[in-house]
């Protein structure tokens, strides 16, 4: 697996599988930073069980290469090693994992804030659409401002990446 390595996939990921890949061989890695996002059962302030499935949907070879920059831009910032993001598409139980971004460093400090940075980015940048499946019917999933502010924080404007 390369270290730089983007997957777009139906099928889930084993994240000690990902993590060590990403490790293997790299005396160098001090620091594995990862998140794991997960489909919730709920959108917003919206009860409980009102999400019964969310559907990815995405541009292949386009979305792919969209991710790549997005580490390219995490590896100018910050002093990283590697990077690995995994992003599921298809239909999607709540609690299933639906995406992976993992960073290898020298140090936490770096491996969090290229981790942080990348997931920033990949909710507001990346050609995903989602259709979330609720009691009333499906209906897609708008960008939220609170995910276009978390990307200016980097001094990044959503739409301007």
């Amino acid at each position: 697996m390369s270290v730089n390595a983007v997957a777009i996939q139906t099928q889930d990921f084993d994240v000690s599988a990902e993590v060590a890949a990403l490790r293997a061989g790299d005396a160098r890695v001090g620091a594995v930073c990862s998140f794991i996002g997960t489909v919730r059962d709920r959108s917003g302030p919206q009860a409980a069980g009102s999400v019964r499935a969310m559907e990815l949907e995405h541009y292949p070879g386009m979305t792919e290469k969209a991710i790549e920059a997005m580490i390219s831009a995490a590896r100018q910032r910050f002093d990283i090693f590697g990077a690995r993001v995994i992003h599921r598409v298809g239909v999607l139980q709540p609690m299933d994992q639906i995406v992976l971004v993992a960073v290898s460093s020298a140090h936490r400090g770096e491996a969090f804030q290229a981790c942080e940075f990348l997931m920033d980015y990949l909710k507001t940048q990346a050609p995903f659409w989602k259709k979330e499946t609720t009691p009333d019917g499906a209906r897609w999933v708008d960008a939220r401002v609170a995910d276009d502010a978390a990307l200016a924080r980097w001094g990044i404007e959503a739409g301007n990446a």
